[in-house]
C-alpha cells in the first residue's frame, strides 16, 4: 500500500474514533477515577475504571480535546478492557515507545493504535496522544483520586 493511501487510512481510523468514540461516558460502578489535563493544549480526560483484583473489568472516558487525544482515549479503552493491569501497563509503555519512535515488541498487538504512529513526527502532539494512557497508568498503579 502506498504511503499516501496508508496515511488516508490512518486518518480515517482516527476520525472514526473521534466522531464515534468507543466507551464514552462514566462508569457508575467504577472504583477508579482519574482526571488529567494537558495544559499545553487544553485536552482534558476523565477516566473511570472498574478494576477487580488485577483486571480492568470495564473502562469509560469523558473529555474534551483534539481528535488525536479523544481518538487515543477511545482506542485505549477498547484495548485495555478485560486485560490485566500488568498487560494494560505494558500496552501503555509500548504506545509511549511508538510515540517516541522506538522499536516495538512485535508480540504486542496494537490494533487501531497503529493509526496514531504518525503523531511521533509532531512532538507537540505526543502529549495529546498519551494523555489518556498516562491517566490509565496512574489509575492502575493506585494513584486514583
Amino acid at each position: 500500500m502506498s504511503t499516501n493511501k496508508l496515511d488516508q487510512l490512518y486518518r480515517s481510523v482516527i476520525m472514526d474514533h473521534y466522531k464515534n468514540p468507543k466507551n464514552k461516558g462514566v462508569l457508575e460502578d467504577g472504583n477508579v477515577t482519574i482526571d488529567m489535563n494537558n495544559p499545553t493544549c487544553g485536552d482534558v480526560i476523565h477516566l473511570t475504571m472498574n478494576v477487580e483484583g488485577d483486571v480492568v473489568k470495564d473502562v469509560k472516558f469523558e473529555g474534551e480535546g483534539c481528535s488525536i487525544s479523544m481518538a487515543s482515549a477511545s482506542m485505549m479503552t477498547q484495548l485495555i478492557k478485560g486485560k490485566s493491569t500488568e498487560d494494560a501497563t505494558k500496552l501503555a509503555h509500548t504506545f509511549s515507545d511508538m510515540m517516541l519512535g522506538k522499536d516495538l515488541d512485535d508480540s504486542i498487538e496494537l490494533d487501531d493504535l497503529e493509526a496514531l504512529s504518525g503523531v511521533a513526527q509532531f512532538p507537540a502532539r505526543i502529549k495529546c496522544a498519551t494523555l489518556s494512557w498516562k491517566a490509565m497508568e496512574k489509575g492502575v498503579s493506585g494513584e486514583s483520586q
